[in-house]
């Protein structure tokens, strides 16, 4: 397998980079998705799935979901409640959320899809906080690595930037879920014992 221009592959991926105006920030998020993609050894960032048992729909379109619904949600909290969300910090969080797919994932695809690092790519540990892993090893400041883990519990203060991630993630989850199985994402969770994001 020839390598790939991961960092390419990322820009091309995710236009919603383009919207990020720390311009250091912006080359922090597909720092962390270059790193991902190497260790998880993926042949194309459109090749992960969003869930484990859901390929019809790629992990690319499902962050870029959750960024727009973030975005959109933060625009409406802020002309409508007088709130200052960080748009900056839940456009990386958002981009990040999912990041850590490119561990977890990797066992449930076709071989040649993928040539993993197994030090790194594993199921053990959840994608948001491999995640939030990748967030802190490239440098992306606090508030954007406080508001990637999205599971209840991770983290135990949340910010509104957090709240945002999670609560878009959650929205763009149920969407799929529904479209793809016709199931909520509760629903799904419940009947297949695993966590999704």
């Amino acid at each position: 397998m020839a390598d790939p221009d991961y960092g390419s592959q990322v820009r091309e991926a995710y236009p919603e980079l383009d919207d990020i105006e720390d311009e250091r920030l912006r080359e922090r998020v597909v720092e962390a998705w270059v790193l991902g993609l190497e260790r998880g050894g993926w042949r194309h960032v459109e090749d992960i799935p969003y869930a484990w048992n859901i390929h019809e729909v790629t992990n690319v379109e499902h962050v870029r979901g959750v960024t727009k619904i973030a975005v959109e949600s933060a625009g409406i909290q802020r002309s409508f409640h007088g709130a200052d969300p960080d748009l900056d910090a839940i456009r990386a969080a958002c981009l990040l959320h999912d990041v850590g797919k490119c561990y977890e994932y990797v066992d449930h695809v076709a071989d040649d899809l993928v040539d993993p690092d197994r030090e790194y790519a594993t199921e053990e540990i959840p994608h948001s906080i491999s995640g939030y892993a990748l967030a802190h090893e490239v440098g992306c400041p606090l508030a954007v690595q406080r508001a990637i883990p999205h599971f209840l519990g991770e983290v135990p203060t949340r910010t509104l930037e957090a709240e945002l991630v999670k609560s878009a993630n959650s929205a763009s989850s149920n969407a799929i879920t529904q479209a793809t199985m016709g199931l909520s994402l509760k629903e799904w969770v419940e009947k297949y014992s695993q966590t999704t994001g």
